[in-house]
């Protein structure tokens, strides 16, 4: 893998009322593989906002780690089969997110890593909906398909 790759992440919500949610970022980023725990690096821009969000995301085989620094704070932390909590810290305000990570898989190839959540989330306590989150990792160059299943 590359130093300079391109990260898919995709996010779907089924709520309570079997609503369906779905978003999809892709970006240019940056990987390292350290100690065995892969990191991937970018920023993020919201839109009325100047200031960016410098985003880490750490994983290893059953565990992601997502952190969010600049316009956005926040340390959220997908182990499976265990629920952590953090607090999201917002220009419009702070809100406590319950993550129940029922499942973490990893894919690793040459040229391309993917990663499949599937969670629980929780607001201020509440049920919201069940999630899955699909990364991306692919080295620049390679062909960049986003229907790319993982796991």
């Amino acid at each position: 893998m590359t130093k300079d790759v391109l990260l898919s992440i995709r996010g779907l919500q089924f709520n309570a009322a079997a609503e369906e949610t779905n978003v999809e970022t892709v970006t240019p980023a940056e990987y390292y593989k350290r100690n065995n725990k892969h990191f991937v690096v970018f920023e993020e821009s919201s839109e009325g906002f100047e200031e960016t969000t410098r985003n880490i995301i750490k994983f290893q085989e059953h565990s992601l780690d997502l952190t969010k620094r600049g316009l956005v704070n926040v340390h959220m932390i997908f182990d499976e089969n265990k629920k952590n909590m953090a607090n999201y810290v917002t220009p419009f305000g702070n809100i406590l997110v319950g993550i129940d990570a029922r499942r973490v898989r990893m894919k690793e190839e040459d040229q391309r890593i993917s990663v499949d959540v599937d969670y629980a989330l929780e607001i201020n306590y509440e049920y919201m909906a069940d999630c899955k989150l699909t990364v991306n990792i692919m080295s620049k160059g390679e062909e960049f398909s986003l229907q790319k299943k993982c796991c």
